[in-house]
């Protein structure tokens, strides 16, 4: 449901009133979710994703509100590319909810049951965690993923998305509740803020009896102030510093496929390589190639002195470069000494989100795997594929770079916990 402001208040009443009311509905609808059948949950998600597809032009033509807003405002072209929506977003959007509807449902599974010396058996069962609280920016999309992943979860979720995308996160809101309250639902299981005031992120992180748990998803500076503000537990989606690095026994086919489209298919993204890492041997032969395709696709390239003794016309790499998402058309190119190096080099400046290394030799690519400390290590495969749908999570809530709980894209398992279970016939001790 949209959540309206009550009038007649202070503001800082009217908020707190707000979290309020949220917040008990969302008690409420979260012991409803915790007996629903699984049939009951998929036929919300299937009716959402026909409902998405048949309203499209209404997503579309509130999408170009907001793209309209985002450019008189200046926002620059990551956060519009982020922010727009067209008819094959939107069908993919409806696909995801499609393929959420079709996962197993994890709440109930019980596993690790175990008979004990006693005769009771001990195991545990996987629950949902209650009502989760998501505070994103700029990507419509994360509405319904977001909504469809806490649904089959059987968590209860309060949405706040960012004001640049206020109307299109509206848009599929009004689609969510229909699709609830088709399946007999409450609309209160989804919650989609409608206000911009900026405070309602504070009072959702600082709300440990109405949310059990948020996850903002967005740039460092809103994830700092929502790990700094709260008194929930959090679980972080923090920035992409991704990295390739072309290791000297590599295939030379599959290293320029790999590092062009690590790239170049979509620069926006927090699983965008943003340095490129090329072994010392392979490095003159490698690098020319690939600059001639990165520049006829506009891709500006900074590089280490090595890279520039290669490449004549890249501009120097500074220390800032190294440690920079920059979502945009830029790549920072280093040439390294041996995998010792390109392994410090990345646990040194990345963000612990996804690296890859294009290698022939398997042994290397095992050290590769086990000494790089990300959330996803690749070998011979493109950081674009750190993702829900490409991992067969159906979509995800965010990519965690946190070591607790849920690492990596994050999908239902990462929206549940677990509970231990005894079992016994009247077992005493």
């Amino acid at each position: 449901m949209s959540a309206k402001s009550p009038k007649g208040q202070t503001a800082d009443d009217g908020l707190n009133r707000l979290m309020q009311t949220l917040g008990q509905a969302a008690r409420k609808a979260a012991r409803r979710l915790a007996s629903v059948e699984t049939g009951q949950k998929n036929a919300a998600l299937f009716a959402l994703a026909q409902i998405l597809l048949e309203s499209s032009r209404d997503i579309l033509r509130a999408n170009a509100q907001d793209l309209e807003a985002g450019r008189e405002a200046g926002l620059d072209a990551a956060m519009l590319d982020r922010l727009a929506l067209d008819a094959d977003r939107v069908a993919a959007m409806a696909e995801g909810v499609r393929q959420i509807a079709m996962l197993p449902d994890p709440v109930g599974e019980i596993t690790d049951l175990k008979m004990r010396p006693s005769g009771i058996q001990v195991g545990k069962m996987r629950v949902s965690m209650g009502v989760v609280g998501i505070i994103y920016e700029s990507r419509p999309n994360v509405t319904a993923d977001a909504a469809s992943l806490c649904l089959k979860s059987g968590n209860a979720c309060i949405l706040r998305g960012g004001s640049e995308a206020m109307h299109s996160n509206q848009a599929i809101a009004r689609c969510v509740e229909r699709a609830l309250v088709e399946a007999g639902l409450p609309r209160e299981c989804v919650q989609v803020l409608d206000t911009p005031d900026r405070r309602m992120v504070g009072l959702m992180c600082a709300s440990p009896d109405y949310v059990d748990v948020i996850i903002p998803r967005g740039g460092k500076g809103l994830v700092a102030a929502v790990s700094d503000a709260a008194r929930v537990p959090v679980i972080k989606h923090l920035d992409g510093i991704c990295h390739v690095f072309i290791e000297a026994s590599a295939d030379f086919e599959k290293a320029i496929a790999v590092a062009v489209n690590a790239k170049t298919q979509r620069y926006g993204t927090c699983n965008t390589m943003e340095t490129l890492l090329v072994d010392a041997p392979v490095a003159e032969r490698v690098l020319p190639q690939l600059a001639e395709i990165y520049v006829e696709a506009g891709v500006e390239l900074r590089g280490c002195e090595r890279t520039r003794n290669i490449l004549k016309d890249v501009r120097p790499a500074t220390e800032a470069d190294w440690h920079t998402e920059y979502l945009a058309p830029v790549l920072s190119i280093r040439v390294v000494d041996g995998i010792d190096v390109a392994i410090d080099h990345i646990n040194t400046y990345g963000s612990a989100h996804t690296d890859s290394i294009v290698t022939e030799n398997i042994t290397l690519a095992r050290r590769f795997l086990r000494e790089v400390d990300s959330s996803s290590v690749m070998v011979n495969a493109s950081t674009r594929f750190a993702d829900g749908y490409e991992y067969g999570l159906g979509a995800e809530i965010g990519i965690s770079t946190d070591k607790f709980h849920a690492r990596g894209p994050v999908g239902l398992e990462g929206l549940t916990t677990q509970k231990w279970v005894v079992l016994g016939d009247g077992h005493v001790r």
